[in-house]
């Protein structure tokens, strides 16, 4: 299958990055590189792309992409790794840093991937396909308060209690093993007059591949490295796709341009935090609405942008 190369908000991010013809720049979610396509055509000279994806199907894809350029270095890890694979390419600092942090159409449409509740498969949901951990062994193996805690936390649904009670309970009889088992479970576990916004377990979903991708711990443990990895002037923008997702981002660039704990009756600051740049977006970027009726995904699309200032 395709990569489908509608990447979200591409104009946005490409002005965002503000990229010069020599400079060095990171997508850390490559994807069907989309974004990193328009990146590499904007360079010249020393300019250099390094592209990340833990997807082995993502990486494929790109590679048959981004094959016309020379300047384009392509590595299949997570982007919590991105210090250490800069390191290796012989990196100190570099000009730009993009993650989009959505799930690829390729990974949704992939039916046998197990991301999605609209078709029938085994319960899977790893981007990276090496790691051991599945959905199926989330949602066989965890407990009843952790499986309530992740779909409370990371899927913010109100039901979560109910979801898994009902989980452990039908898992007694035998391994809840596909996408539809778990969905006919779900549906039960949500009274039918609540089941009006949306499918009923889209937040469920969610919260099992947030769980079984580490994104959020991913992201928060990496916030602060990749901006440390900027030149001054670079510049770090970040599309996410839910509030969770947003929060962490946010409130990290928040305190990067701000980094001062004094409390604030102290008439000048003495902690020595000094504040690492600025954040561009004082409010995130949104899809128009014509991308958001050609590209259903865009809907909850958030970019934000933080330069690099010392």
């Amino acid at each position: 299958m395709e990569f489908e190369h509608r990447s979200v908000l591409l104009d946005e991010c490409i002005e965002g990055l503000n990229i010069k013809q020599g400079g060095i720049y990171v997508d850390g979610t490559l994807g069907g590189a989309g974004h990193s396509y328009e990146i590499a055509k904007k360079l010249k000279g020393s300019g250099r792309l390094i592209g990340i994806d833990q997807d082995e199907d993502a990486i494929n894809a790109a590679k048959k992409r981004l094959e016309e350029f020379n300047n384009v270095t392509i590595v299949r890890s997570n982007y919590e790794n991105m210090r250490a694979i800069l390191e290796d390419l012989g990196i100190d600092k570099v000009d730009g840093i993009l993650l989009d942090l959505g799930v690829s159409s390729y990974q949704l449409d992939t039916i046998e991937r197990g991301f999605s509740y609209k078709n029938d498969a085994d319960l899977d949901m790893r981007m990276d396909r090496r790691q051991s951990l599945t959905a199926k062994e989330i949602v066989n193996t965890y407990s009843e308060k952790e499986l309530f805690r992740i779909i409370r936390d990371y899927g913010e649904e109100g039901f979560a209690q109910n979801i898994a009670k009902h989980i452990v309970r039908a898992r007694e009889g035998s391994p809840i093993e596909t996408t539809y088992e778990l969905n006919e479970i779900i549906k039960a576990a949500i009274p039918a007059r609540m089941r009006v916004n949306g499918h009923p377990s889209k937040k469920t979903f969610q919260a099992i591949r947030i769980e079984c991708n580490r994104e959020l711990e991913v992201l928060r443990n990496t916030m602060d490295d990749m901006i440390d990895l900027l030149n001054v002037g670079g510049r770090l923008a970040i599309i996410t796709f839910h509030s969770l997702e947003d929060r962490i981002v946010k409130s990290a660039m928040k305190k990067q341009e701000n980094p001062c704990t004094c409390p604030p009756s102290f008439p000048v600051c003495v902690c020595g935090n000094v504040p690492q740049g600025k954040v561009i977006t004082k409010k995130p970027i949104l899809p128009g609405e014509r991308e958001r009726e050609e590209n259903t995904r865009s809907k909850s699309a958030k970019l934000r942008i933080f330069e690099k200032e010392v």
